[in-house]
């Protein structure tokens, strides 16, 4: 039986159990431990170590915990808001500059360690809500939102580009299905998934991980 590791913050975490370490949470993990559970019974054992909050140097100092004591086979990684989200609310986010070269840390400590584990890269992603949009307070805060997060998506890129990892977009897909539309449907504050955004995700995870079993 092979290991499937999920990693990232809350899009990921979606209020798993810390009590249950086998807890998939309410979102995309736990969508596709249904999928794949159902169509290769016994196949995977299925791990989710999201943690709500995290930025990219987060997962760093969670690698030997949450990453290289788990020997997984497979492992995703969506990271990237919070270093936006952190910043444009608390002064206490990453700069892009900052986030790539830690991603690239991670990655490369990672194979070092576990050099048959497959990766795959998901892509950042916000769009226009609660979350993200302009206040009276912080007037750009959309703009600023906005192109920060496009800004770590395309380092996002780079970093499995870099390595050869398969890399997800995600940041069209939801543009395209909220287009003049309520994005609420589908990111309930910009940010954070509703269920169908969680089948979203699920749907792209699933069509790259069957090239990269």
């Amino acid at each position: 039986m092979k290991t499937i590791l999920f990693q990232g913050d809350s899009i990921t975490d979606c209020s798993r159990s810390r009590d249950n370490s086998k807890s998939m949470g309410l979102g995309y993990p736990n969508l596709i431990k249904a999928k794949l559970g159902f169509d290769e019974p016994y196949s995977y054992e299925f791990l989710n170590r999201g943690v709500s909050g995290n930025r990219v140097v987060d997962v760093y100092a969670r690698i030997k915990a949450d990453i290289l004591n788990l020997r997984p086979d497979y492992m995703s990684i969506l990271i990237g808001v919070n270093d936006i989200w952190h910043e444009v609310s608390w002064n206490n986010g990453v700069s892009p500059d900052k986030y790539e070269k830690i991603y690239c840390m991670l990655i490369e400590e990672i194979k070092a360690e576990l050099p048959d584990l497959k990766i795959m890269i998901l892509e950042p992603f916000c769009l226009k809500g609660s979350a993200t949009e302009d206040t009276e307070e912080q007037p750009d805060k959309w703009n600023t939102f906005n192109g920060g997060v496009r800004e770590v998506a395309k380092r996002a890129r780079a970093v499995a580009e870099k390595y050869g990892l398969p890399f997800v977009p995600l940041q069209d897909k939801f543009d395209e299905v909220s287009k003049n539309k309520d994005t609420s449907y589908w990111l309930m504050d910009g940010v954070h998934p509703e269920a169908p955004g969680h089948e979203l995700i699920a749907r792209a995870w699933l069509k790259a991980f069957e090239k990269m079993k």
